[in-house]
């Protein structure tokens, strides 16, 4: 790192101290003010939160090293802009009308307070043990490898990144709130653009060009079949990608995540209104088309460079295997010149500040609203919102305690963070889909969608864990039992795909053996129950323009998976 790139980061944090100097100067008198912003973000302010909060060590660490290890697999999680589209079209006007805060808030107002509680547990877990440790984790070892320093004052590198990361990002959070996520992230996310842009374009400069880049990796094959690394469309018998359970798992994870998820969902509803909300959605779709050729791209030009130089990527302790999840950090420290470094850092430190911002302030949300304000009906406004900051800080302790753990499983982080969401996904879709699809379903049949999920998730988590420790492999063992043909042997992408029409239909079955619902309960919430007034509001706020922009990215992701079918 020369001067010139330390002088690039400084100029950074100086931008950034400026806005949270200014967002701590606007009133945040109650809890929308703190967890939404005061319901006054514009478009720009929601998708480029959107695509920044998205940006985390899965693109920097996991797709990157992806595209190096397995090429365009990944791809079919990445390129979800029409995901994105549906939380904008169908499911905005509901949450909006709503006027909640949380997502397990919504479905207190479609269900009942048990639904409510069990999607609160399951969100807060699986935030303090997969995003927000995994995040600080991924930081702390992009940070290592970028800066190239193994101890500081006789500490290892990696923890003195890991933990300053954490305690930056948790001061600007805990004091500015979701407007410190949603304006840090207008900063922000340009910069991690325009990084990621100049490692492509010089990592392709340094290869050779895209065309070779496409002739080294469509050389190597990934499995019996014929199929090599830049194929999207992968043999149905596929080990780890067949490509109808991709289509199929890639959809129900994605309508998870950019549908339903507190994470993502708590962005949009921090809009001005359905206008706003929408349209920062279709911006924000725009931009998650970009992480396939800013983060998994490069990430096969990484492998390229190492097969044509004979030695690029740093190796792993066997010494014959390359570190495919070194392959971004690794083009920023070889690739980069002087001050483009330090931007490529800014970039890096954006994506993995603003994910970590959003994670904190999401959880702060979560247990503030869903727990604590429901014991405490009658607390002040600005007391919420200090009870916010004190969970916020607790999250981040938890996190920090955390690491060790993730760090002992560091070779396989990236495939256990997407069992676990393959295995979240289809209960919480199910019971958001025929919440907002179905005027039928029952305030127990949505519930029991849910715990269904639940059940049959960490009975196939625990199977996981309880047959790989015996040394099996899936599939491997030829008299294996019903249970461990289901559980274990079934590949991820199908079971997923299984796991959600069985939730789905433990939803259905359950709501046609219970009372139906009262209508005026679910009054424009669902589907059908919409008043006059509330379909005219939600027509008057999109006009041609807004058609035409999601018809672009809808030709934009076919012509994608044209290409590299």
């Amino acid at each position: 790192m020369a001067f010139l790139d330390w002088a690039v980061i400084a100029l950074f944090f100086v931008a950034l101290i400026g806005i949270i100097v200014w967002v701590m100067r606007q009133k945040q008198n109650n809890a929308e003010d703190y967890f939404l912003g005061g319901k006054d973000a514009t478009w720009i302010a929601i998708g480029a939160s959107i695509f920044a909060s998205n940006i985390g060590s899965e693109h920097l660490i996991g797709l990157a090293g992806s595209g190096a290890s397995s090429g365009m697999a990944m791809a079919h999680w990445e390129i979800q802009g029409w995901m994105i589209l549906i939380l904008g079209w169908v499911f905005v006007p509901f949450y909006s009308r709503s006027m909640v805060i949380t997502m397990p808030e919504f479905l207190e107002r479609r269900y009942n307070p048990a639904s409510r509680t069990i999607l609160s547990v399951i969100s807060l877990i699986s935030y303090v043990l997969t995003k927000v440790a995994v995040t600080v984790y991924a930081g702390g070892l992009v940070f290592q490898q970028v800066f190239g320093i193994e101890t500081l004052w006789g500490i290892d590198f990696f923890w003195i990144a890991a933990i300053g990361l954490v305690i930056l990002t948790a001061i600007y959070t805990i004091v500015g709130g979701m407007k410190s996520v949603l304006y840090t992230s207008v900063l922000q996310t340009p910069i991690l653009l325009l990084g990621s842009v100049i490692i492509l374009v010089l990592g392709l400069k340094e290869l050779g060009g895209w065309d070779e880049m496409m002739k080294i990796c469509s050389a190597v094959e990934v499995n019996n079949y014929g199929d090599t690394m830049t194929n999207l469309i992968r043999n149905n018998n596929d080990a780890q990608y067949p490509w109808l359970g991709a289509l199929i798992g890639s959809a129900v994870i994605g309508f998870w995540y950019w549908c339903t998820d507190q994470f993502i969902v708590q962005r949009v509803l921090s809009g001005k209104n359905e206008k706003e909300a929408r349209r920062g959605t279709i911006f924000g779709a725009y931009l998650k088309l970009l992480p396939v050729f800013l983060f998994l791209i490069p990430g096969m030009i990484a492998f390229a460079l190492h097969q044509k130089l004979g030695s690029f990527l740093p190796m792993l302790p066997d010494g014959v295997t390359p570190n495919s999840d070194a392959a971004f950090p690794t083009l920023v420290a070889k690739l980069l010149p002087a001050g483009v470094k330090g931007l490529i850092v800014c970039g890096i430190l954006a994506a993995l500040m603003s994910s970590l911002a959003s994670l904190f302030n999401s959880s702060a949300a979560l247990f503030t609203i869903d727990f604590y304000k429901r014991f405490a009906p009658n607390t002040e406004p600005k007391k919420l919102v200090r009870i916010g900051q004190a969970a916020t800080v607790v999250i981040v302790i938890l996190g920090i305690l955390w690491i060790p753990v993730m760090r002992s499983v560091g070779d396989v982080l990236y495939l256990y963070l997407q069992d676990v969401q393959s295995v979240l996904a289809p209960g919480i879709a199910a019971a958001f889909l025929i919440g907002i699809l179905w005027k039928r379903a029952t305030a127990l049949g949505g519930m029991w969608a849910l715990l269904s999920g639940l059940i049959i998730g960490l009975t196939r988590l625990g199977a996981k864990i309880y047959y790989s420790s015996m040394g099996i492999e899936p599939g491997s063992v030829a008299d294996a039992s019903l249970f461990q043909r289901i559980f274990f042997d079934e590949n991820w992408l199908f079971f997923c795909g299984w796991m959600l029409v069985f939730c789905l239909a433990v939803g259905v079955i359950v709501s046609y053996c219970t009372k139906a619902p009262d209508p005026n309960k679910i009054r424009g919430l669902v589907f059908g129950t919409s008043t006059p007034e509330q379909r005219a509001e939600t027509r008057a706020s999109w006009n041609k323009w807004d058609v035409i922009h999601s018809i672009i990215i809808l030709c934009i992701t076919a012509a994608f998976y044209w290409y590299f079918w």
